[in-house]
């Protein structure tokens, strides 16, 4: 059974996905760009047998509040700290970390400030090197160089039906089994009034995830998670090179390439799950 429930964080309604029992070990899953706690809607009840499931929507993201620019400061530091607090109000003082696309630079900020909280890794398409960046990544550092106009219209085409839709099958091996309620859902949070504003403000910050990569890899070397790495090997967005540095850092890890792209649970929920049920049960 999958609860759906809301917490108010600084005035802020978060939604969040609950599933298993509290006294199982807590695995929180960290959604992408431009998708939402819907993405993990087929993961959740897989895991819930050994996991405490939580599985939280972002401000602006999903059925969670949907302030404007100036009412909040929509960077990745200050979605990591509504999280933190969404943590602590559940009181879950450990957990295991998903981390999926936007969630990458999320989770690791919550890692990097709470080293000892954190039992380990599953990173789905989510990088900490730069030369995990791909293609559409190009609009981003022209953003970053001049936000001009130009920049500005040039990046807003990653928030289009077409763009999101293109996430979705891109690379994918059995196109019957992704289901167009994934990407139609993700439109429809998209196009509200405002978030694009909410959108251009994230991308101009992830230059700052960028430079955080030296940040994140020390943790790793340093704290050392277990870490099971499930990639969608045909991801445009991320490169597999980013997929394959993490094992430059990190001792306990298992990368596995999986036949799909950027949204690759759309196909592999469930092998994903048995790669994690396994994974864990072996180094924990």
């Amino acid at each position: 059974m999958v609860l759906y429930k809301k917490v108010n964080i600084d005035g802020l309604d978060i939604f969040f996905r609950e599933a298993g029992y509290p006294s199982c070990p807590t695995m929180v899953i960290l959604h992408g760009f431009p998708s939402s706690s819907h993405m993990f809607r087929d993961l959740i009840p897989l895991l819930a047998d050994w996991f405490h499931v939580i599985a939280p929507d972002y401000p602006g993201f999903g059925n969670s509040s949907m302030p404007s620019t100036k009412e909040f400061s929509y960077t990745f530091e200050n979605l990591s700290l509504v999280i933190e607090k969404l943590l602590d109000r559940l009181c879950i003082p450990r957990y295991f970390l998903y981390v999926h696309d936007y969630g990458g630079p999320i989770g690791f900020r919550l890692a990097v400030r709470h080293p000892n909280q954190i039992l380990g890794f599953v990173i789905q398409n989510a990088v900490a090197d730069v030369k995990g960046l791909g293609q559409p990544f190009d609009l981003f550092k022209a953003l970053w160089a001049d936000p001009n106009p130009k920049t500005v219209a040039a990046f807003s085409t990653l928030t289009s039906f077409e763009f999101t839709k293109k996430q979705y099958l891109t690379g994918v091996c059995n196109p019957y089994l992704v289901s167009p309620d994934g990407y139609s859902m993700d439109q429809f949070f998209l196009d509200r009034p405002g978030n694009g504003e909410i959108q251009l403000a994230l991308g101009y910050d992830y230059r700052k995830n960028v430079e955080q990569y030296p940040v994140w890899q020390q943790y790793m070397r340093i704290y050392q998670p277990p870490t099971l790495v499930a990639w969608g090997k045909n991801d445009f967005i991320f490169t597999l090179e980013g997929a394959l540095a993490f094992s430059r850092h990190l001792k306990y890890i298992e990368t596995c390439f999986l036949c799909g792209g950027h949204f690759v649970l759309e196909e592999q929920s469930p092998h994903v799950s048995d790669l994690i049920k396994s994974f864990f049960a072996r180094v924990c």
